[in-house]
């Protein structure tokens, strides 16, 4: 294949928790994205972990004094309309974005869905389909209802499982015939960054000594969570696919040496563990070794296997933005203790693009598992500025996709089902990490600053049109 195939799902990603706001909108209850308070100080090379003790989470829900950014979003539960017209308008073939499970079970564990929640992405969905899209949709991204911390211990409680896999197949039942593609939770590989908000573990939850086994427990029982969705789905809507999302954390060794070689493999092998065993259907060896060598003991219930070998999932998508380096005397397998490569430049936030990484990372995972994947994020973070005429000169924004979406089409022309491009972000909206508005990624900017002030008015950067260009060509006019 010298291209990508014709019906190819060009598009952008989003997140309930980043953009729509309406926090405490028709029966809306908080999740672990809406304690998350804007830092004025913070250092944006080294942003802090999302979360805290039970104290201080408890604190943040009363906190009448700090500005919480994803409460307000950028107000898309009401701007949903205006803003898929300009989607359109650039030509997406298909849409991510994620359900919140807040509004659908305000506290996670009730009997009955909250009907006015379901009702708007009732709406969301149907204007989505309406403008030529294809909705893909994430069951969950970092916005566990809050009441499932507190009261359960977040998905380190089984009975946090149980209320999953009941909030999902509400979902499949309600949007059956018009949601094709899901993907079950994001990222379920990048802990522990977002034990909080992925997994809904505090931070006093357990002993320090006992809270790497606390994560992989959580882990197991997400694994466990999205094999019960994956059946559902086959039960409820066959024509359904269940797909397990990842961050592309693929490390390179910082030098030819032997030693730092194989400790790369080592280290890769342990990111692999999260695909392997939603693909393969079972824990790997190297994982059970890794287990036992460091004194984790998972608790599985009967059944627990059989369920994991029986519903694997059926595509992968991938979120890709730079790769770090591995030295076996300075690094180690902590997850995410990386160096940066002195080879690639680094942005504000310490993130260096590396394009032929996105070539690498598709091609191992393409070969390790013959999987369809969507590339479900893939974007650049910066400083825009808006000029006295109101136009926004983001050309670092567009070489950067560009050279992604080359080293993509490699990957394609090597023979991997690569189905879908869903960049990150197609409009500005308050970042996942940071809480910032001015780490902007969108296509389309949105006046509004660090505390929420501003004129909201969206408006088309240069990547706008250079983006709508390469869907119209399907990628074959890729030129600035």
């Amino acid at each position: 294949m010298n291209g990508f195939r014709k019906d190819f799902l060009w598009g952008g990603a989003v997140a309930a928790c980043q953009i729509e706001g309406a926090y405490d909108a028709d029966g809306r209850g908080l999740s672990t994205s809406d304690i998350h308070a804007y830092d004025v100080n913070m250092n944006r090379k080294k942003v802090k972990e999302r979360g805290g003790t039970l104290e201080k989470i408890k604190k943040a829900v009363n906190d009448r004094e700090g500005y919480y950014p994803k409460r307000f979003g950028i107000d898309f539960y009401h701007t949903y309309k205006e803003d898929l017209k300009l989607l359109k308008e650039l030509g997406f073939k298909a849409f991510r974005t994620s359900i919140s499970w807040s509004r659908i079970f305000p506290e996670g564990d009730e009997e009955m869905p909250n009907e006015k929640g379901l009702e708007f992405y009732d709406r969301l969905i149907d204007e989505i389909i309406k403008n030529g899209m294809e909705p893909v949709i994430t069951m969950y991204h970092y916005d566990i209802p809050l009441a499932l911390v507190t009261k359960y211990g977040g998905f380190a409680s089984r009975k946090v499982v149980d209320f999953y896999v009941k909030y999902a197949k509400v979902l499949l039942e309600r949007y059956k015939g018009r949601v094709k593609y899901w993907i079950a939770c994001n990222q379920i590989n990048y802990v522990p960054v977002v034990k909080f908000g992925s997994l809904g573990i505090y931070d006093d939850q357990t002993s320090p000594d006992k809270m790497e086994e606390l994560v992989y427990q959580a882990v197991h029982n997400q694994f466990v969570g999205c094999a019960l969705v994956k059946k559902a789905a086959m039960e409820i809507d066959p024509d359904a696919k269940i797909g397990t999302m990842i961050s592309d954390e693929i490390y390179y060794p910082a030098s030819c040496k032997p030693v730092d070689v194989v400790f790369t493999l080592k280290k890769n092998r342990m990111q692999y563990f999260f695909t392997d065993v939603q693909f393969r259907g079972e824990y790997p060896g190297y994982a059970l070794r890794y287990f036992e060598e460091n004194g984790i003991d998972l608790k599985m219930q009967s059944g627990d296997e059989e369920i994991l070998r029986a519903y694997t999932m059926d595509y992968l998508a991938i979120s890709y933005y730079y790769t770090k380096i591995l030295d076996a005397e300075k690094n180690t397998m902590v997850p995410f203790d990386g160096l940066q490569n002195p080879y690639l430049e680094s942005t504000p936030w310490e993130w260096r693009a590396d394009p032929l990484g996105c070539y690498y990372c598709i091609s191992e995972y393409w070969d390790r598992y013959q999987k369809p994947i969507m590339i479900a994020e893939n974007g650049f973070g910066a400083l825009d500025k808006v000029e006295e005429d109101g136009s926004i000169h983001d050309g670092y924004r567009i070489s950067f996709l560009r050279r992604h979406i080359e080293q993509i089409k490699e990957a394609v022309k090597d023979g991997a089902d690569v189905f879908a491009y869903l960049s990150w972000a197609p409009i500005d909206m308050v970042s996942s990490s940071s809480n910032e508005m001015s780490k902007r990624y969108g296509y389309i900017y949105v006046d509004q600053d660090d505390f929420g002030n501003g004129t909201k008015k969206r408006m088309k950067k240069d990547s706008f049109y250079w983006y709508q260009k390469v869907i119209r060509t399907n990628g074959d006019d890729l030129s600035e």
